[in-house]
């Protein structure tokens, strides 16, 4: 693993997904602490609303959320990232910049974290991920193609 510590990540099933049965839609919600380096990670049909609801999550804004979703062209593996500023953290630029910087290790956490599908399914490899930057800001607010999930094994 490139920067991912295991004993950090925390992953858990909610309703309607396992760990090895892909259904749709299967979503992904990532969040840390910035006081002790853990990441939870929930795994569901649904985004949990209740590991975003927290008063330092609300504020912060800097949880992720991703889902595979089924497209004309196949699966994709879609992630969205708010940018655009919560309460306390940054500008708009800042909050870009570290979101680039460390979706690797958030791309890396979510494969590991789910690696019991990945391999059952060896194709979900394959799927393309696109990076959704969301932000009030046009210069901040765009899609970018991040390889496929291999680069992130």
């Amino acid at each position: 693993m490139k920067r991912l510590n295991p004993k950090k990540l925390h992953v858990a099933y909610l309703t309607g997904a396992t760990p090895e049965d892909l259904v749709l839609p299967r979503r992904y919600t990532l969040t840390h602490s910035d006081r002790t380096g853990e990441l939870c990670l929930t795994i569901s049909n649904v985004y949990d609303k209740k590991q975003t609801s927290s008063l330092y999550t609300r504020l912060m804004r800097d949880e992720v959320l991703a889902e595979f979703t089924k497209e004309e062209e196949g699966l994709v593996f879609r992630v969205y990232c708010h940018v655009s500023g919560g309460f306390v953290f940054g500008t708009v630029k800042l909050r870009y910049a570290v979101f680039r910087h460390e979706l690797p290790l958030v791309l890396e956490a979510i494969r590991f974290g789910d690696r019991n599908l990945f391999e059952k399914i060896p194709n979900l490899d394959k799927t393309p991920v696109l990076i959704h930057f969301q932000s009030t800001d046009n210069r901040f607010n765009n899609v970018e193609n991040w390889g496929t999930m291999t680069d992130y094994r």
